[in-house]
């Protein structure tokens, strides 16, 4: 069976990397969020790509994604592993010379005991109520910390893409509040928190679903494109079904391509019957239930049937999809699957 063709630009990344730089402040470093495989893109090549528009810290969830970008990028680069140092960690923070940000007075211990002397960050809990170490925790270690002087203090923003939220003020002051005056590089903001403006700031920005095109980044430039490709098509009559469950039913002669695609790849059950694709600028409205490998779409008024549909592109973005599934972009790209072809092209 052929396969989607995941096309994925590069250079698009790596200008909203420069554009989320821009907006930080003159004096902030800008590192890059390359966690979930780089948001479903290929962490390794999306690293590589980053390094050369500049980023020099990266920012992962878990000890392996920190491992597999060390090997993409070699020495010379800061990986911070946002998930800290849990259990059977220590191994891969010391071979492949990762940066936990250590999120609890337990990580902090087993960090100490196992890896004396190694390189860490200390996560604090700001309100979101998720990760990192609570006020409390923090008054009752942090001189045994900061003797040992982590690379960074860091907090995440629960609400940054909602501006007027009053959470965002209120954690702003509690990470003023605990670490004001202690003489550590600071980090508070992803691409939301940027956008909120320098007072969020601080050293450290860590832009992630922006640089991938997605919101609260208004601005940033479409990064893939999703192909489908057409495996069959017939005309269906009127009073006849497509699909599982009598999904769609024919009015008119209706002619129907059946495409190689479905949840096994990422495009949820939720977009069955509401979802567009697009012949270049023409849409094709999806018909009937979404299944795990097919899905079909109304064709009918297209001149000739083509060889793939798009999904994802100029005209739909992962936002705009996620919408009509009822979810975020984010769930969008991480979603897709690897059956997928991934085509990359641009440069840093």
């Amino acid at each position: 069976m052929a396969t989607g063709i995941l096309s994925i630009d590069l250079a698009a990344i790596c200008a909203n990397w420069r554009a989320m730089d821009r907006v930080s402040a003159a004096t902030t470093e800008t590192a890059a969020v390359v966690k979930a495989d780089a948001y479903g893109l290929g962490a390794g090549t999306v690293a590589r790509a980053l390094a050369g528009a500049g980023a020099r810290r990266f920012f992962v969830a878990v000890a392996e994604e920190g491992a597999q970008v060390r090997q993409a990028l070699g020495d010379g680069f800061e990986i911070n592993v946002l998930g800290g140092h849990c259990g059977g960690d220590t191994g891969l923070i010391r071979d492949f010379g990762l940066t936990p940000m250590l999120n609890s007075v337990e990580q902090v211990t087993r960090h100490f005991e196992n890896l004396p002397g190694h390189a860490f960050g200390i996560q604090l809990d700001t309100g979101m109520n998720r990760l990192g170490l609570e006020a409390d925790d923090w008054a009752a270690i942090a001189d045994i910390v900061l003797d040992a002087r982590p690379t960074l203090l860091m907090s995440h923003l629960a609400c940054a893409d909602a501006p007027e939220t009053a959470l965002n003020r209120s954690q702003l002051e509690t990470f003023h509040t605990l670490t004001d005056g202690l003489g550590i590089a600071r980090s508070l903001s992803a691409t939301g928190g940027i956008l909120l403006g320098p007072e969020y700031h601080f050293d450290v920005t860590r832009p992630g679903v922006g640089l991938y095109g997605g919101l609260p980044f208004e601005g940033a430039l479409p990064v893939v494109t999703l192909s489908l490709p057409v495996i069959q098509h017939r005309l269906v009559q009127p009073g006849e079904y497509v699909g599982y469950s009598l999904g769609f039913r024919a009015t008119q002669p209706t002619r129907v391509a059946t495409l190689a695609a479905g949840y096994a790849d990422g495009l949820s059950r939720a977009l069955s019957g509401k979802a567009t694709l697009w012949a270049g600028d023409v849409p094709c409205p999806l018909l009937g239930r979404v299944s795990m490998d097919l899905i079909t779409v109304d064709v009918s008024h297209l001149d000739q049937v083509p060889e793939t549909l798009d999904i994802l592109g100029p005209h739909q973005g992962v936002d705009a999809l996620g919408g009509v599934a009822g979810t975020i972009g984010y769930e969008i790209l991480t979603s897709l699957g690897h059956r997928y072809t991934r085509r990359y092209h641009g440069a840093a």
